[in-house]
């Protein structure tokens, strides 16, 4: 395999990752690169680099036939998507770190790819710096993978860290977070779950080689979470925190959700605070393994991007081994969750639709209750996307755990 290509990259957004690429780039030659034009959407803006490097005009880097590599570091999922289809079709490799425009469109730019026999890296696009995907994709074959789960989304873990140590409520936790670029002045992607849900799509591919688009997958984020809530998981020995998850059963199908979710001291992710990531990954055989560091912010996107850009000098290319597999899974959530549901108006919660319930508190001013409920139901539920109930994942239940539709009538009156 040949390692020592020559790479002639053309670099769109020159933010504070592209500016790292573009410094890192100049100053390490053992990558073998070269970066030839950088493509920016705003020309007046002032940049530390020769302005000769910059242009306005995606086509002058995209009909460009000595560049070889298209490296794509923009906001808009939509033109990351025109830019990144438009180099595969030209035979440009690319790296992109855009995990909306994967999530969205995955299987038609693989389609591409092969079709063009070119590469698309993405690993900065799930967790930043941790090398998530090559792991699934080089290590993990179907039949030894049991679990994916993960704090994949610093911008919601930094804001629930600081309602646990500092007692803040979640708008004060989320106002420092974006002082501190931790999170954007539109934080709905970060704080809804949907960013979390864009990268579990991508680990769906990389880990089972299920095809789907984010709207399949059942999510939930943290605008709901309340200091009730968080005083609970203390009381417990818990800590709250975003959890993107999948878990393989015995019919070859895989559940697949983000919650939030108690964890517990025994677990890895009970350390993992603040904006950093932590992704552990079940194995039969192997247990459990732990990738742990920063998901996002310069050095760690930066990080990932230019492992992508070696790996090109290779020729390297995602196998998606998984899809090939004889072994074919699907999606389904035909599982069982116990959650922790806490709301203020008592009839706000169908508890009918709870298979057992083992926990239930009323009092004027909290309620909540603990109970198993088919995934498929919860999901369902009008009351599940109410902004005033606060629903967490204290564990995914076996269905043998499940007992007969019997409530328990422990009702605590303060």
């Amino acid at each position: 395999m040949e390692n020592n290509k020559q790479l002639v990259i053309g670099l769109f957004g020159f933010g504070v990752v592209g500016e790292g690429i573009y410094q890192v780039l100049k100053d390490t030659k053992s990558l073998n690169s070269s970066l030839k034009k950088i493509c920016i959407k705003n020309p007046e803006k002032d940049r530390n680099a020769p302005a000769a490097l910059f242009t306005t005009d995606a086509d002058e880097l995209l009909n460009d036939t000595t560049i070889n590599v298209i490296v794509e570091l923009i906001d808009d999922a939509d033109a990351a998507y025109n830019i990144v289809s438009k180099a595969i079709k030209g035979g440009k490799s690319v790296v992109t770190a855009n995990k909306k425009m994967l999530a969205n469109h995955l299987a038609e730019l693989i389609a591409l790819r092969d079709e063009y026999n070119v590469s698309l890296l993405y690993e900065a696009a799930v967790c930043g710096s941790i090398p998530v995907i090559r792991n699934l994709e080089e290590y993990y074959d179907n039949d030894l993978l049991s679990s994916v789960s993960g704090i994949v989304n610093g911008s919601t873990n930094y804001i629930l860290t600081k309602m646990a140590s500092e007692g803040q409520d979640y708008q004060e936790a989320l106002s420092q977070a974006q002082v501190l670029g931790f999170a954007e002045s539109d934080p709905t992607l970060d704080v809804e779950g949907i960013d979390a849900v864009n990268k579990l799509t991508i680990i769906l591919k990389h880990a089972y080689g299920i095809d789907e688009v984010p709207d399949d997958i059942p999510y939930c984020g943290i605008t709901q979470i309340k200091p009730s809530d968080i005083q609970y998981a203390k009381e417990k020995g818990y800590r709250i925190r975003l959890v993107a998850q999948t878990i393989q059963g015995d019919d070859d199908a895989v559940a697949a959700f983000v919650l939030p979710t108690f964890v517990s001291k025994e677990s890895q992710l009970y350390n993992v605070n603040n904006e950093f990531n932590g992704v552990l990954i079940g194995s039969k055989l192997a247990d459990e393994q732990f990738l742990y560091g920063k998901g996002a912010g310069r050095f760690p996107t930066s990080s990932a991007v230019l492992s992508d850009i070696a790996a090109l000098r290779y020729d390297y290319r995602y196998e998606y081994k998984k899809t090939k597999s004889s072994v074919k899974l699907k999606l389904k959530n035909n599982t069982y969750l116990k959650v922790y549901v806490s709301f203020d108006v008592w009839d706000a919660v169908d508890q009918a639709q709870f298979l057992d319930i083992e926990e239930v508190y009323r009092s004027n001013g909290k309620n909540y209750i603990v109970g198993i409920i088919d995934v498929n139901i919860l999901f369902n539920t009008e009351w599940f996307y109410d902004k005033q109930v606060s629903v967490v994942l204290v564990e995914v239940s076996a269905e043998d755990k499940v007992g007969a539709r019997n409530q328990k009538e422990t009702v605590l009156y303060v």
